[in-house]
């Protein structure tokens, strides 16, 4: 594993999708940050760090993704690894809220952003972003966020998280042809609120209850509804109502 240590970065996404255009980076490289100006999370939103305090990375990963279809593996093998991680340290109460929310009890502790691209050979090459609230205190303003720190009451040491996310993650890449369906077991048994009756809102912000079952091969997340049918959504589809 190479380890490339920032002070501050606009995002360090963009400075490892940067450095893979211009030079052959080696594989499982990470880039790591005490402060990141321009953090993304899902579907535009920001990622909000207060400085030196949280851990803040991201990995490149080649060879693992051949597959349009099989995206969502990635998905998997990420926030798996990151839940194994934390276990490790008996964070309590550990769930993956769809598709790729770190939480513990109802509160955000980490949210994962991976961006995929399309070489002109065929090949995939995904840049795995991490955001982990780990020494944060403070969340005023963020009332559903919540930390390693806050929850525990203890410091934590950032970079020995670090390495212990990325083993599990490196692990679980080059094992994933003979774990697949374990770890695909793994992520849906983990899945927050799985198996309550829950309300949500569609893309329309209609409100409407439903029970999480699962989610599918492509990583759409399948909801029971009131009337005993199953349907699909997508990542911009709905939004769980807590």
């Amino acid at each position: 594993m190479k380890l490339i240590k920032l002070d501050a970065i606009d995002s360090t996404n963009e400075f490892l999708k940067g450095l893979s255009s211009t030079q052959t980076v080696e594989n499982f490289t990470v880039v790591t940050a005490e402060t990141q100006t321009k953090g993304k999370g899902q579907m535009g939103a920001v990622w909000v760090s207060e400085s030196g305090k949280n851990l803040i990375m991201s990995i490149l990963v080649k060879d693992f993704l051949f597959d349009n279809n099989a995206i969502f593996d990635i998905n998997i093998a990420t926030a798996v690894s990151v839940i194994q991680a934390l276990e490790l340290y008996n964070i309590p109460e550990l769930r993956i809220k769809w598709p790729n929310d770190i939480m513990s009890y109802n509160k955000k502790i980490g949210g994962i952003l991976i961006e995929n691209s399309l070489k002109s050979e065929g090949t995939i090459v995904s840049i795995v972003g991490l955001g982990l609230n780990v020494n944060q205190m403070d969340f005023e303003h963020l009332p559903k966020a919540s930390s390693l720190a806050a929850i525990c009451k203890t410091t934590f040491d950032k970079e020995d998280l670090l390495f212990k996310i990325v083993q599990k993650f490196e692990e679980n890449v080059q094992s994933w042809k003979q774990n697949k369906d374990l770890l695909w077991a793994c992520y849906s048994n983990l899945l927050f609120k799985k198996g309550t009756p829950m309300p949500f809102a569609d893309a329309n912000q209609q409100n409407f209850m439903g029970i999480i079952q699962g989610v599918t091969s492509i990583g759409k997340l399948q909801i029971l509804l009131e009337d005993d049918s199953v349907s699909e959504f997508g990542i911009k589809e709905i939004q769980m109502l807590y």
